[in-house]
């Protein structure tokens, strides 16, 4: 099973089969409008453009699930990353990244690469913290953690990498360069 045997909403409700991205170079992320991490559509979207021409595809999963931090529509979220951080990368239709109502593709993602802890990041310990708290178990389920956690796939459809929102978006940069 690879990433192109599923198939996912765009923000429109129309379904998209990622088997059209088949040959390239794909970053998936869960982001949110209102995270600590938000800052983060800037360096996806610098990425998009630095790389996009050689094959390579940022796929944006907006998710409430974390804080509530991605209220709205699915207009009001992409009118939101449009305006404040110019993003031209696909937006996918917000939906759920765990539990009873996930979507397939992220139980497979998260089954090929699961939760191997936080980066050194200000956030690392407040994290930590709060999901102990609820769970002593937290960290040994695959389950994603927190908004902006990406998954890197290949020009195979295989997941190769896992970052959490935690890690330094160089990194994520530069597995993203290694494979194109």
């Amino acid at each position: 099973m690879t990433i192109y045997d599923f198939k996912v909403l765009d923000r429109k409700g129309n379904e998209v089969d990622l088997a059209d991205y088949r040959g390239k170079v794909l970053l998936v992320v869960n982001t949110a409008t209102g995270c600590g991490f938000t800052p983060h559509y800037a360096p996806l979207e610098e990425m998009y453009e630095k790389f996009h021409d050689q094959g390579f595809e940022v796929l944006d999963f907006p998710c409430n699930q974390f804080g509530a931090q991605a209220p709205g529509t699915d207009d009001e979220i992409h009118e939101f990353c449009t305006v404040n951080f110019k993003t031209t990368f696909p937006q996918m239709k917000k939906a759920d990244v765990n539990g009873e109502n996930e979507m397939p593709v992220y139980t497979w993602l998260k089954s090929q690469k699961g939760f191997e802890g936080f980066d050194e990041h200000p956030y690392k310990e407040l994290l930590e913290g709060m999901f102990a708290a609820a769970d002593p178990e937290w960290d040994k389920k695959p389950d994603i953690k927190w908004n902006f956690t990406k998954f890197v796939i290949d020009r195979e459809g295989n997941v190769v990498a896992r970052f959490e929102p935690t890690a330094d978006m160089a990194k994520v940069e530069a597995c993203v360069s290694s494979l194109l």
